[in-house]
This record gives structure tokens, sequence and C-alpha cells, in this order.
């Protein structure tokens, strides 16, 4: 897959207006960030690519007072695993429980739960915020034969600890033909076998209609408010859903939605602005 960089230069610079600028180029298909002294790096596919909706965003960004320039520059298309070497991609350690590592780590700390990827492609590694959020909340969950919904799985971290935590059967679902790709190398990594991985989006949902008890939606908050009906679809009373990959300031928003698809909201966390919310079907 072809990834275009693009290199976004603040002025003044402040960690408030590189949050807003995260989360708008986020709504428009940026999947990942590389935070720089002033400068913001993003990542999104080349098919996702419109200048115009970046100019759009630098136009109507919130605070006036700063100016925002960027250039573009396509990233060949390759597998990702040396980059994130070189660049000393170390390993995640998540609530004192759960370590997260690809195979060329070394002297690795012995957690309860281990988890292994090998990231073919440049994002999912579990270093965001709204990753170390969701597997926060699955290491307090009973997830013990529970069926479970990974969407947008990325690489599939937390299908792989949910099953490692007793869940079973677990879908993971992505749009990205890599994302299906990697995550079922890292799911037999793991020695996994009650996961299914598919490559599709929330119309899947809406065409099978499954159930499941647990549905974990890590996207942005766009697609989650148009899939929320899909989603609440699959739900039956009791079944939980944890959302994440939207900030604190979108909560309302994210309450709105819930409730207009027939959800209660059960409580949000935090990180670094980022949140996570849990919900639950009555």
């Amino acid at each position: 897959m072809v990834y275009i960089e693009v290199t976004f230069t603040l002025t003044p610079w402040s960690e408030t207006a590189q949050d807003i600028l995260t989360a708008l180029a986020g709504d428009i298909g940026f999947e990942s960030f590389v935070e720089e002294e002033n400068l913001l790096k993003g990542y999104i596919q080349q098919k996702l690519y419109d200048e115009e909706a970046i100019k759009a965003v630098i136009a109507d960004f919130p605070l006036p007072d700063v100016c925002i320039s960027y250039t573009a520059q396509e990233q060949e298309d390759k597998d990702w695993n040396e980059e994130w070497e070189k660049n000393f991609f170390q390993p995640i350690v998540i609530g004192n429980r759960c370590v997260i590592h690809s195979t060329f780590h070394k002297d690795i700390p012995q957690m309860e739960y281990d988890i292994l990827i090998n990231p073919q492609m440049s994002f999912g590694t579990g270093h965001h915020e709204t990753t170390n959020l969701i597997v926060s909340r699955l290491l307090e969950t009973e997830l013990t034969g529970k069926c479970v919904l990974d969407m947008g799985c990325g690489t599939s971290i937390l299908a792989i600890l949910a099953a490692k935590r007793g869940a079973s059967p677990i879908t993971a679902i992505d749009i990205d033909d890599w994302c299906v790709s990697n995550s079922a190398d890292n799911i037999r990594l793991n020695g996994i076998d009650c996961i299914t991985v598919r490559l599709g989006d929330a119309d899947l949902l809406r065409t099978e209609r499954p159930t499941f008890d647990l549905i974990i939606a890590n996207i942005n908050r766009n697609i989650l408010t148009t899939d929320m009906d899909a989603y609440a679809a699959c739900m039956t009373t009791g079944s939980r859903i944890f959302l994440s990959g939207f900030y604190v300031d979108d909560i309302p928003v994210m309450k709105e939605s819930l409730a207009k698809n027939g959800l209660t909201f059960i409580e949000h966390h935090e990180n670094n602005r980022w949140a996570m919310i849990v919900a639950e079907k009555r």
C-alpha cells in the first residue's frame, strides 16, 4: 500500500493546536501521526489523499492566530518492519499486566499477557493513547466466553488480547487489505485460533446482522457516528461497546449518537485529551 506523508508546520506551535489538527486530519482519513518539534507528520493512504480537504481543514482551523503550512510526499510501498526497528520501536507495557512487542525485541519484561506483533505497515504498534485506553479497559473486563467484534482492527492487538483473556469467538474487520493480512500473521504468531479476520466495513454488519457481547471500535469520530446504527443493531440486551479514536471535546457528540441509537453511556476514560467511552444496550 502507498501512503502520502504530509508534514504540517504550525506557527506558533502549541500542544493544543497540534491536538486539534490531529483530530481534524483524522476526520479526513489520516491514520497516524509522528510529532516533531514544531512539526506534525501525518500519514494517509494515497487513494484517500484529498488536497482540497486538507486546504479546507486549514482554512477552517478554529484557532485563528495559528498559521499552518504543509508539504506532501509519497512514501514507497514497502514492508515497514525494518523502518520500525530502525526507529527504535520499543515494547509497550500497559497496566503492568500486558506487554506488546515485536520479534526483533530482546529482554522483554515478563507480564501476564504477552502480545507479539510484526507491523507490516506503518501503523498499529499499540503506542497510540486510544489503544492504551482500550487495552487498559479490556484488562479490567470479564471476557471469558464473550463473543467480540474488533472493528477497524489494524494489527488486531485488541482482538488478540481479548482472545488471551478468554473471549471466543472473535471477529476482526478492517477496510485495509494490508491490515487483514497483517492481522492474520499476528494472530498466528500468538497461537490464537478463535479470531476470524475479514475485509470490509460496517456494511458487513448491516447485511449479516451478527450479534456480539462486546464491540470494540477504535476508529475516528465521524466513522463511529456514521456507523453507530450498524453497531447497535449487532448488540443485544447487556451487550457493551468500547469506542475510541476521538478527543475529550468530542464526547458530547458521541453521547448524542449513542442515545440516538438506543445505547446508554456508562463511563469515559482519558489519556492526553484522547477519550474512550463505554456504553451498553439495555
